[in-house]
This record gives structure tokens, sequence and C-alpha cells, in this order.
């Protein structure tokens, strides 16, 4: 007797999200999602989402998540062309030209799969939703992170990256007819961070008070783990403090610089690029969570912002696990089995 035909698996409509480096993660889901059978029948995303998206479409993901997973962090160095005097700390071109030979010369309106990339128009304030013409332009534009990537022109368009207004665009994937809709965030909360406004008083605290505050911020903007209290808002209780997070410099003055304000120094290790993505990603998770009010996803999958940090693009392969270990849990407790 001849065994029956396997039934195929869901189609899933894909929602990428911004968020930097985190978003190889969408490599894991993506991975997860095929091997559960799942048919992706369209994909939108945003900044790395877009890239990822794009290469999905492509059928290409694979190709690129090779690549990536050997980049150490003085070949991405060599990827980013600086520019100090520019919009943008990065001009970005060399990595895009490394991602555009997996593209080629790709149409967005013939890939084998529905395709949008998800950009922001500075001079009309609204979205920009790429869903014909050349792939590469599209998704150079959707990455332009304010203050990291200088901004890209395309017919008369001042752009930059789509997670300013769209952080996880679900609602360009409602078009395609589809039995699941799985929105993957890269701004998922830290562990046991507390969403209150905190009551704080300008005043001067005790000298310890202020310098384990610190610290832990510290450790915060600049991606070093390892709080002590599992109970503080900054921090996640579940990750061991590295060396490095232990040796953050603090400069302690016998004085205070600003007595009549109360102003402590900054430390010597804080950087503009920790201080713009924090500030960029605090903003895009009250708007993520807004829209997805409006266009809720059947499953979400949540990378937690800390995981890496916004340009720390040689965590490939450990990102690729993470998004693929948070897509087995959120699939399995929405019931999808394993074919």
């Amino acid at each position: 007797m001849s065994s029956l035909p396997r039934r195929p698996g869901p189609r899933v409509a894909l929602a990428l999200g911004s968020g930097g480096a985190r978003g190889y993660a969408h490599l894991g889901v993506i991975r997860e999602l095929r091997a559960r059978g799942c048919e992706v029948v369209t994909v939108a995303g945003t900044s790395m989402g877009a890239v990822v998206g794009g290469l999905a479409a492509a059928g290409r993901e694979e190709d690129f998540a090779a690549w990536a997973s050997g980049l150490r962090q003085r070949d991405v160095l060599r990827l980013m062309d600086f520019k100090l005097s520019a919009p943008g700390a990065v001009a970005a071109d060399r990595l895009l030209g490394a991602i555009g030979e997996l593209f080629g010369d790709t149409d967005i309106a013939d890939l084998p799969v529905p395709f949008t990339a998800v950009a922001t128009d500075l001079g009309s304030r609204r979205e920009v939703w790429f869903q014909r013409g050349p792939l590469l332009p599209a998704v150079r534009a959707s990455i332009a992170i304010p203050g990291f990537f200088t901004p890209v022109m395309i017919n008369g368009r001042l752009l930059v990256d789509g997670g300013l207004l769209n952080p996880v665009p679900i609602d360009p994937t409602t078009a395609v007819p589809s039995d699941l809709t799985v929105a993957v965030s890269l701004l998922g909360r830290r562990t046991h961070a507390r969403q209150a406004p905190a009551q704080e008083s300008s005043a001067p605290q005790r000298r310890e008070e202020w310098r384990d505050r610190l610290r832990r911020t510290v450790a915060s903007i600049a991606g070093r783990e390892g709080a002590d209290d599992p109970k503080d808002a900054d921090e996640p209780a579940d990750h061991k403090a590295p060396a490095s997070a232990e040796a953050v410099e603090v400069v302690e003055p016998v004085e205070p610089v600003e007595p009549l304000l109360g102003i402590d120094p900054l430390p010597k290790d804080l950087r503009l690029t920790d201080v713009t993505g924090q500030a960029f990603e605090a903003m895009q998770g009250l708007v993520h969570r807004y829209r997805q009010a409006a266009f809720p996803a059947d499953v979400t999958i949540d990378v937690p912002v800390d995981a890496c940090r916004t340009l720390d693009f040689h965590r490939a392969a450990e990102m690729i696990d993470l998004g693929q270990e948070l897509a087995a849990r959120a699939l399995d407790a929405a019931g999808l089995p394993v074919t």
C-alpha cells in the first residue's frame, strides 16, 4: 500500500523587524519555519529585516548565513566606510556591495515570493513601501539607521531606516492570503525590566548608590551584561558579568563637576553609537507596541534588545542560533508541530 502524500505545512506571512546585527536572528527563525514544513508566501522587512527578507524571498538566505557566520570583527570594520563629515557615521557601500553579490540585479517584482522593503521618507514623514524596482537600492534605503548609516536619495526622496515608523512591518503582508502571520521583533524587553516610569530625585545620592547605578547603566548602554541585583530595571538577571563589565572605568570626581546642577561626569568609554542606538531602539519599542495593537500577528517572536549591539555584525552564528531557539519556543507554544 502506498503512503499518503504529506500535507503541505501552513502558508506563512512573515514580518521581519529592525535591530541591526540582532537581525541575524531572522535567519534562525526562517530556518525553523522551513524545518517545520512551513511555506513562506510573503515577506516584509525593515532595516536588517529587509536584508534577510529580500534574501529569503530570493531563496538565498542560507548563502548569506554561511557568509555572515565567517565574519570576524576586523572583517566587519573593513566593510564599513566611515564618513566623519557625512550625515551618518557609515556609508556601508562595501557591506552592501558584498550583500549585493547575493542579490544580483534582481527586481523585487520578479522575486519568487512577494517582498516589501520598508523605508521612511524624512521629507513627507511617512513610510515608503518598495514592492517593485531594483532590490538592492530598496534594501539600502531601509537599513539607513539615523546616526549610523548615511541616508539614501531615491526619486527625490530622502530615505532612512523604516524602523523609525514601522519597526515590525506586518501590514504590508496582509494583501497575500496566508494561514499564519509570524512577526519577528528585535526589540524584546530585557529580562526582569521594569516598564513603569522611574521616580527619581535630582539631588546628589550617596557615592555608593550612584556608583552602582552608573556601573549598571554603562553595562546596559555599552552592551556589557551583568547587574548584581536581579530586580534592577536596567539589566537581565540571567547573565553573568564578563571581566570587561567588572572593569568599567567610572570617573569619580573629588568635587562635583557641576555643583549647582548636580550633574555627574560621563563614563570615558561611552560612545556616540551606543547612545544613538539605545535611543533609537527605545523609541522603536514604543512605536512597535502601538502598531502591534493595530496589526497583531498570530505568532510573535521577541528577540531581546540586549542580545547584542546594533553594530555587532561579527556575531552571526550566535544570533542565528538564538533566533532558531526562540522561534522553536514560540511555534511550540502556538501548537505548530515539527514535521
